[in-house]
């Protein structure tokens, strides 16, 4: 017992010592008042000892590294310059800077705000309204499998719960590994590894050229062997933003079929991306109609402006209508003891504007407008790097498209853009375009401009970064960690 080890101490306190006016009172106020006394003392030595014993199980627990972009964040807090710029962050922002509600999320928010509804469990596979719509959006109105009953869906938390629960299936149903892009977001690997699955890569990006590396790329699905699943970005590629041209995108369907691959396809910047939804799906549209039997995750993040409501679905093509029950079947077994549920509230949303003509009309312009001021800040910045005789090209910032640009800047040019101008982006150069705005546009243009001009730097310390002021060294997670850079997110390199 913790107890045997420890004296108690058994004194009794000077506010129990009572006059002896009236002596048999006073011997039984005395005795309880000690009897008292003491037990305090016993349980303030068992809290004590209990505290110890349990504490054992958690003393050999080492401090886990800061998530990359959360650091990256903390970082940005600290520092007080006024021209500090923050191009980090994978959420939208508008010309002033701040988060962004769509109109038409606020008008359905005040639909149910109306209807009194009430805060029931969903079920296993969520909100069947809300799946649905959801599936109607990505495969589109007329797509026959939908008609035919043959696609299982569900609704999941947001697009990284839809990867977690399919990785999961797949593991549980025969597949090691999976196949994803390299370079790519940077939680789809560990996303992966903890389904239980072997993450393997192909090639994807040519950072030479600041280019989609597509021969490389089907070279590299040609030597996947047969039934391997790969997951391919449907649109608005994360981190690169240059997708496969629609003839590029045929090319590949028939080399997955060939080799009778599972294309698992991760949809999260669905009308975000060139601010046409439809345009947005043609990967996973075309593969549909070419007959793979592909799975889907999809995110109502980017698109709706829903990040906090963690909104997604996870979806699947089968054969028929009883093979697409039995897969329903199996991914619900997966969430039960996953999450158990999903939450009801940003699935409504969805399902109050796709399935109001007007308000859907309303969220195509209001996407449409975000995915607009993000390509003219394309433009703007583009104009201003190539200003003044730059010394390399910036032509791939335009050609690139949704959140992010991939700016080609190295580890030693981004540590330089952060301490010498304050602005803030992850170490493989990623730049959220939605932090671009019209005031600091040309500045952000000019900084880099100013730390590119000759392509030489010097040395940095990679496993720390100074924080602002302070000057205490900030310990982010190293490259080799998972795959992920100090305050980046994504593999650049085959390790």
């Amino acid at each position: 017992s913790p107890l045997s080890t420890r004296t108690i101490d058994t004194a009794v306190p000077q506010s129990t010592i009572l006059s002896t006016h009236h002596p048999q009172s006073t011997a039984k106020a005395m005795i309880r008042q000690t009897a008292q006394h003491l037990s305090r003392q016993v349980t303030r030595s068992s809290r004590a000892g209990v505290a110890r014993c349990f504490s054992a199980h958690w003393e050999n627990f080492a401090m886990a590294p800061p998530d990359p972009i959360i650091g990256l964040n903390e970082a940005f807090a600290l520092n007080e310059s006024p021209h500090k710029v923050n191009v980090g962050v994978g959420a939208y922002r508008d010309d002033s800077g701040k988060p962004y509600v769509l109109p038409c999320v606020r008008k359905a928010e005040a639909i149910l705000q109306s209807k009194g509804l009430d805060h029931e469990y969903s079920g296993i596979a969520g909100d069947p309204t809300y799946v649905n719509l959801a599936l109607k959006f990505a495969y589109g109105e007329d797509s026959v499998p939908l008609m035919e009953n043959r696609v299982a869906g569900v609704q999941t938390l947001s697009g990284t719960g839809g990867l977690r629960v399919f990785g999961e299936v797949l593991r549980k149903h025969g597949h090691t590994h999976i196949y994803l892009p390299n370079p790519t977001w940077g939680n789809h690997i560990p996303i992966m590894q903890n389904a239980g699955l072997e993450v393997r890569k192909y090639r994807y990006y040519d950072a030479e050229n600041s280019d989609l590396d597509y021969d490389n790329m089907i070279t590299d699905i040609k030597e996947m062997p047969e039934g391997s699943c790969l997951l391919l970005h449907a649109c608005a590629h994360n981190p690169t933003g240059m997708d496969p041209t629609p003839e590029q995108w045929k090319q590949i369907s028939d080399v997955v079929k060939e080799k009778k691959l599972l294309p698992f396809f991760d949809c999260a910047y669905q009308g975000f991306a060139s601010g046409n939804a439809p345009e947005d799906a043609f990967a996973i549209r075309l593969f549909v109609e070419e007959g793979h039997n592909l799975a889907l995750v999809q995110s109502f993040s980017k698109n709706f402006g829903l990040y906090g409501q963690r909104i997604g679905a996870l979806s699947v093509v089968a054969g028929d209508e009883d093979e697409a029950k039995k897969v329903l079947s199996q991914l619900k077994v997966s969430i039960r003891p996953m999450y158990s549920n999903p939450p009801r509230h940003g699935a409504r949303i969805v399902s109050t504007i796709l399935s109001d003509a007007v308000l859907t009309q309303d969220f195509i312009e209001e996407c449409k407008g975000m995915a607009d001021r993000i390509n003219m800040m394309r433009v703007s910045l583009r104009e201003h790097l190539e200003a003044n005789e730059s010394s390399r090209s910036w032509e791939h910032v335009t050609r690139q498209i949704g959140m992010f640009a991939y700016s080609g800047m190295s580890k030693d040019e981004v540590i330089a853009l952060r301490d010498k101008h304050h602005i803030y982006c992850t170490l493989d150069g990623r730049i959220s375009m939605a932090g671009v705005t019209s005031g600091n546009v040309a500045y952000i243009g000019d900084a880099i401009r100013d730390v590119t001009k000759n392509d030489a730097n010097g040395e940095v310390d990679m496993k720390y970064l100074l924080l602002p002021k302070t000057g205490q060294k900030s310990e982010y997670m190293s490259e080799e960690t998972h795959g992920m850079h100090p305050c980046g997110d994504v593999f650049t390199q085959t390790p």
